[in-house]
């Protein structure tokens, strides 16, 4: 039951962070913001996040359920309540970033909560379930807003039921929480039946010694270098959650509902696999070989990924396909990632858990903010697309006579139409010019359109943003796909660099020499219990 409510309230807690992702077109257009100030903001929460992460390494004192419950209470208010009634866009801006503050103190704490109640043997089980949600926060806002933003387009919407289940679940964590005692805790569990010896042995420990010089102790290559390794691999991940919506809306036409069931196929596979192969490397009582296998069903993926950025023609399945697969590969390298590093911090430091998760906590954010500011510096594109290109398609759908009859007439013929009175000669051009178009048959229907354009002119206001965007627009229609192609390929670099990191951290490869080094530890475990045993005797 902890271990529910610990998975329970960390999906909750990720699906308010990751709702803004579902609407994030809506956020900006609603409040005027632009695509830059946007990502900025995102990318400065993130390093708030990672200065948040490393002080949640006081969680090896502060206790990780205070944080978690507090941390609860507090991002629930802030998607409820703070964020879908702030004023302006500035004010929305700055209370995500503080959104983010608290989201990296509950990336440190929930781990750290789930590690203190599973033995080592479990650790990739519980481990798995831990990293699920994420993803499982991932697929609740896909799922929810696919399915809800027909009917209900308003974006605050969203943030609404997502704040309402988030005080739900601080409340269940209020009362379903609770601490393992700082001395148990500080003893590192390799099987169930070690609670016996740790019990024991934890009468003589004093944490506060323990914990003296932990981070030291952290700033090691296994440490510091997988950490790094994990962050690079999960920069697909992080952009991916974050601007899928956009990515599709701009480069394919996607409604953000059709983009979003898009998305559900990406994390319904990522969570199935978390649990499999969490269950699969207990089993088999290794980690490596499942961070490597699902590196390279990854890098696949996502080397197909990149390459249909500029494939127009590709249709929605083909993407479910490749996005299923990527997801695959991600599932089967984190989720043995997270037990290998909890496990190798321990061998290191049973006492410094909390430390060594701040660490990976403090690197990934940073790591998330670096890859931030570079998105935004490769795609100009997707900028110019997301500032400007919904009010050109209201301006296009309000006139779409009008604008077709401009853009048909060249700039001379129109100039001596709209004069006062008008230019024959230009008149009788601008007739010529329609008919040469396609959009009108004859003189009589040339001379209706061109009514109509004085009749129901374009506004003064549209015609300015037509004349000073438009162009834009279209050259960045034409740039998209390749910018988004460079960036997705960016982030397969970042996978295949994680790679060589497997190499560095704690652990073997065969599984049959893990089995032995777990029999060996049993047999000391045993030794120890009956040399207690008799020394009672």
């Amino acid at each position: 039951m902890y271990l529910g409510i610990t998975v329970f309230v960390t999906i909750v807690s990720y699906y308010g962070l990751y709702i803004q992702g579902a609407v994030a077109t809506k956020i900006i257009t609603d409040y005027q913001i632009t695509f830059a100030q946007f990502v900025s903001v995102t990318a400065i929460g993130n390093l708030l996040g990672a200065f948040a992460s490393v002080a949640a390494g006081l969680a090896d004192r502060w206790g990780r359920a205070n944080l978690v419950v507090v941390g609860l209470f507090l991002s629930a208010f802030l998607v409820a309540f703070a964020l879908p009634h702030a004023p302006n866009g500035t004010s929305y801006l700055y209370i995500f970033a503080l959104l983010n503050v608290v989201e990296g103190v509950l990336l440190v704490a929930t781990p750290a909560l789930i590690r203190d109640f599973s033995p080592q043997l479990g650790r990739a089980s519980a481990m798995g379930f831990w990293t699920v949600g994420p993803v499982l926060g991932s697929l609740v806002v896909t799922a929810v807003s696919s399915n809800t933003l027909d009917q209900h387009p308003d974006w605050r919407f969203q943030f609404y039921i997502a704040g309402s289940v988030g005080i739900f679940s601080a409340i269940v964590a209020l009362f379903g929480l609770r601490e393992l005692s700082p001395q148990l805790r500080d003893q590192m569990m390799v099987s169930v039946r070690d609670r016996q010896l740790v019990e024991i042995r934890a009468a003589g420990i004093d944490p506060e010694e323990a914990l003296q010089g932990s981070w030291k102790q952290m700033m090691r290559v296994s440490i510091l270098g997988s950490a790094l390794g994990i962050s690079l691999f999960l920069m697909f991940y992080y952009i991916f959650v974050g601007f899928f919506i956009v990515y599709f809306g701009t480069t394919f036409g996607y409604s953000e509902a059709r983009a979003n069931a898009l998305g559900n196929w990406y994390w319904l596979a990522n969570a199935i696999t978390l649990v499999i192969a969490g269950v699969l490397s207990d089993k088999l009582r290794v980690r490596k070989p499942f961070m490597a296998v699902g590196a390279v069903i990854a890098l696949i993926g996502s080397g197909i990924f990149a390459s249909l950025a500029t494939k127009a023609e590709t249709s929605y399945y083909t993407f479910a396909i490749v996005l299923t697969v990527i997801a695959i590969g991600a599932g089967l390298t984190y989720c043995a990632w997270m037990a290998n590093f909890t496990e190798t911090v321990e061998r290191i430091n049973p006492a410094a858990t909390a430390t060594g998760l701040a660490v990976w906590g403090g690197t990934i954010r940073t790591v998330v903010t670096v890859a931030l500011f570079g998105f935004l510096l490769a795609l100009p594109a997707a900028s110019t697309l997301v500032d400007h290109g919904p009010r050109l398609q209201t301006i296009l759908a309000k006139y779409p006579d009008q604008i077709a009859t401009a853009q048909a007439i060249t700039p001379e013929h129109l100039a001596g139409v709209q004069k006062t009175p008008p230019d024959l000669a230009a008149a009788q051009g601008a007739l010529d010019d329609l008919k040469k178009a396609g959009l009108a048959k004859t003189d009589e229907d040339a001379i209706k359109r061109l009514q109509q354009l004085g009749n129901e002119p374009i506004s003064a206001n549209d015609t300015w943003y037509l004349k000073k965007y438009a162009e834009d627009v279209q050259q960045a229609q034409l740039d998209n796909p390749a910018q988004w192609r460079n960036w997705w390929w960016a982030c397969f670099v970042g996978q295949a660099l994680f790679v060589p990191f497997i190499f560095i951290m704690a652990g073997h490869w065969n599984p049959k020499k893990a089995r032995e080094e777990a029999d060996e530890h049993e047999r000391l475990v045993q030794e120890e219990l009956d040399r207690l045993a008799a020394q009672r005797g």
